[in-house]
């Protein structure tokens, strides 16, 4: 892996982790923040919220530690095509309301769209750009020793 791709890998996960690590303090305005999209039916709008911090943490771990990396790349661009489309479809909508990324409250616009169209760029940049994860065969147990 070039030192682009490997600079690529460890910023995007830097982000990730940045942006689940300044939710966490308040997951209730966050959770707001993911209700206001109007896209997850109220009942498991909590559930999504700590599941998105969840894997926005354990896939910018994975990146940062090169660890199944492309597996969390795929995973982390997953995730940004959704919030894109859902920020995208609220904006379209009429819909006022704050990103929720990063933890803060500030309004979401078309460029919010454009950051996440980026960030979904490099994510695929990196999973493209990263050696599939090893798949290791189940461990049988070792034959008998032969019979003296």
């Amino acid at each position: 892996m070039n030192l682009l791709a490997r600079a690529a890998r460890i910023v995007l996960g830097g982000i990730f982790l940045w942006a689940s690590v300044t939710k966490v303090p308040d997951m209730a305005a966050f959770a707001e923040s993911v209700a206001n999209y109007r896209i997850v039916p109220p009942s498991l709008v909590p559930g999504v919220a700590a599941a998105v911090v969840g894997v926005e943490i354990a896939a910018g771990v994975a990146l940062v530690l090169n660890v199944w990396a492309r597996a969390a790349a795929l995973v982390l661009s997953t995730l940004l095509a959704v919030f894109t489309v859902g920020l995208a479809s609220a904006l379209a909508r009429g819909i006022d309301l704050s990103c929720g990324c990063f933890g803060g409250n500030a309004p979401a616009t078309w460029w919010t769209v454009l950051r996440d169209v980026v960030l979904l760029l490099l994510a695929l940049g990196v999973a493209i750009s990263s050696p599939p994860s090893p798949v290791r065969a189940p461990s049988r147990p070792p034959d008998p020793a032969p019979a003296p």
